[in-house]
């Protein structure tokens, strides 16, 4: 029942979340924990999220006006992403903080 949860980016509400937004955001919140400063491939979050390239190019779109990812393009038609500082607060609040838990405030 999720309408268009990408459309109104989740700053506040995991539960209502779109799965393929949450799978996107999840493979680059897990690609920044394990210590990259660099973008992910687009082929490889394609991928690793299991989400078309098509779809994830749209998702990515969405995503970076809401200033959740940033998406760097090549000449050549390759391209990585990668989560903003925003995107990384949102992450934290919707799939945990490394260190642990409990609640967190919510972004405004």
């Amino acid at each position: 029942m999720t309408n268009d949860a990408a459309d109104d980016m989740p700053e506040d509400e995991g539960e209502d979340l779109d799965p393929v937004v949450g799978a996107i955001l999840k493979t680059l919140w897990d690609h920044g924990q394990g210590g990259s400063d660099k973008g992910l491939t687009l082929a490889r979050l394609s991928k690793r999220a299991a989400v078309q390239m098509s779809v994830l190019r749209r998702m990515l779109t969405q995503l970076g006006a809401a200033d959740l990812v940033e998406t760097v393009m090549e000449e050549d038609g390759r391209g990585s992403a990668r989560l903003t500082e925003e995107g990384q607060a949102v992450c934290g609040q919707l799939f945990g903080e490394p260190d642990g838990g409990g609640e967190t405030p919510v972004l405004h």
